[in-house]
């Protein structure tokens, strides 16, 4: 949706509690929760397959302020009053990590949103998607929401393979796993690279790790000269750099992607 030139306040974004009504491990590092509860009657839903919402998590100082962490959801359920999401854990890093690792059926929490800014356009000849494992939940959204005569191409990197998800798709759209240990920034787009590049409109959608992103970049716009409007690009983190500082790098040069 596009603002009028002229500066227009920013609607703040509802915040509501949902408790935690049911956990699943999906792999060694991914755990889905599911919220629900009776604030799910104020969740305002999108038509987007990557709406995010922020959550809100305390530190162990008492005085500090809450604490912010982006997440897509994965999966909204109107039926049933739930949305889930899914967390990428590695040990105790970071705070939204070890807290889905221990989340327990009744705990509560804080979030805004949801917010988004992608949907897939059914009259798309070809869908393209690439991403890591913080890109899957968006990427196995739009899977399922796309049309069954869709056909795409899903390029998801990880770093092992007890990583890979079994991602429903249209007969038409092939998820493809890439195995890379190594963490190699350039080594998603050397596999797109190398892909026989479809005819017609193709529409991208392409998130992840920061600095693989810029490499897709290169790729898409520059190697296959996309339009702007058909391409979804942008990093959902940096390799180093913790969550606070990645994002107070988004207003930096290195933190540029378009």
């Amino acid at each position: 949706m596009a603002l009028s030139s002229r500066t227009a306040p920013r609607t703040p974004r509802p915040s509501i509690e949902l408790e935690v009504v049911g956990t699943e491990r999906l792999s060694a590092h991914l755990v889905r929760v599911t919220l629900g509860g009776e604030g799910f009657a104020a969740f305002q839903n999108r038509p987007e397959t990557d709406k995010y919402v922020k959550l809100k998590f305390t530190t162990p100082a008492p005085e500090s302020a809450p604490v912010t962490r982006t997440y897509t959801v994965r999966r909204v359920d109107a039926v049933a009053g739930t949305l889930s999401i899914d967390f990428v854990v590695h040990g105790d890093e970071g705070l939204a990590g070890p807290w889905a690792a221990r989340a327990q059926v009744g705990d509560r929490i804080e979030l805004m949103g949801p917010g988004g800014g992608y949907a897939p356009d059914a009259a798309a000849d070809f869908h393209l998607f690439a991403g890591d494992l913080s890109a899957a939940p968006a990427i196995a959204a739009t899977l399922e929401a796309l049309p069954s005569d869709a056909v795409g191409h899903a390029f998801i990197e990880v770093e092992s393979d007890d990583a890979i998800l079994a991602l429903e798709a249209p007969a038409g759209v092939e998820v493809e796993w890439i195995v890379d240990p190594t963490h190699d920034p350039e080594a998603l787009a050397a596999v797109v690279r190398q892909y026989d590049w479809p005819a017609g409109d193709v529409q991208v959608f392409a998130h992840g790790e920061r600095e693989s992103m810029k490499a897709l970049r290169r790729v898409l716009f520059d190697e296959h000269g996309l339009e702007r409007a058909r391409v979804s690009l942008s990093g959902y983190w940096a390799r180093g750099r913790t969550e606070d500082r990645f994002q107070a790098e988004k207003r930096e040069p290195i933190g540029q992607i378009l």
